[in-house]
């Protein structure tokens, strides 16, 4: 059983590019006694005809759905970001951002598509090390392991560093996309976090964090990184 349709969040700014402020509402069903949403839909409501489209999500239901409006393209006009957690294990989300272009409201960013479209390999090495292989960007990263707990690392090397077994790890789907303006312009990137594991999802090694920039037609990958967690200095 689910609960009336409420408004889960509401933003105001030109999205639709004329002169008018426009209200962009999130909408949801909540399920009772939990904190779980479903059939999650943007809507917005056109300040010069007072008129309201919906924006269908094609994964639309999670925790926490937002909103956030800037303009990622450009063009002076504010575009519609949605973000929720899937509540998965792995921390996962579900995002997406949409422009006006042609009387309508069309995707620019979709979390599954690229969570799809960015493959990785992840995988041990000896002496206390992990590779991660980014095959888009054709870069690899190498992770510091030393700093793990004595178990931790008795678990898979030999006292002398030796790999006691091959081991692969996996990066994650999306699991955080922030808006960031790096060029202090007015207009936004896109900072997409994805999770490094290694034997098992909450066996976090650190974070590929991927920056993305509108480039007239896609949200291309300008520049990749992997952050890693510190380890005890006194250790």
């Amino acid at each position: 059983m689910y609960r009336q349709r409420q408004v889960v969040d509401v933003k105001r700014g030109n999205v639709t590019g004329d002169v008018s402020i426009d209200t962009v509402y999130l909408t949801a069903e909540k399920t009772v006694d939990s904190p779980y949403w479903m059939n999650i839909a943007a809507v917005v409501q056109d300040g010069r005809t007072n008129q309201y489209v919906q924006i269908p999500l094609k994964e639309n239901s999670g925790y926490n759905p937002t909103l956030f409006l800037g303009d990622f393209t450009g063009d002076k006009v504010e575009d519609i970001m949605v973000v929720m957690d899937t509540g998965g294990s792995g921390g996962m989300i579900n995002a997406y951002v949409f422009a006006f272009r042609n009387g309508q409201f069309r995707p620019l960013f979709d979390s599954g598509v690229f969570s799809d479209r960015y493959k990785y390999r992840v995988f041990y090495l000896e002496q206390y090390e992990a590779q991660v292989n980014s095959y888009n960007l054709n870069q690899k990263f190498i992770i510091d392991l030393s700093t793990r707990d004595k178990e931790y690392l008795s678990e898979i090397y030999y006292p002398n560093g030796r790999l006691k077994a091959p081991i692969q790890g996996f990066v994650s789907p999306l699991s955080g996309l922030y808006p960031v303006d790096f060029g202090r312009n007015g207009v936004y990137e896109l900072l997409a976090y994805q999770n490094i594991a290694g034997r098992y999802n909450a066996d976090r090694l650190g974070y590929v964090q991927t920056t993305l920039k509108w480039n007239g037609s896609e949200f291309g990958a300008e520049m990749q990184n992997v952050a890693i967690f510190g380890g005890d200095i006194r250790g």
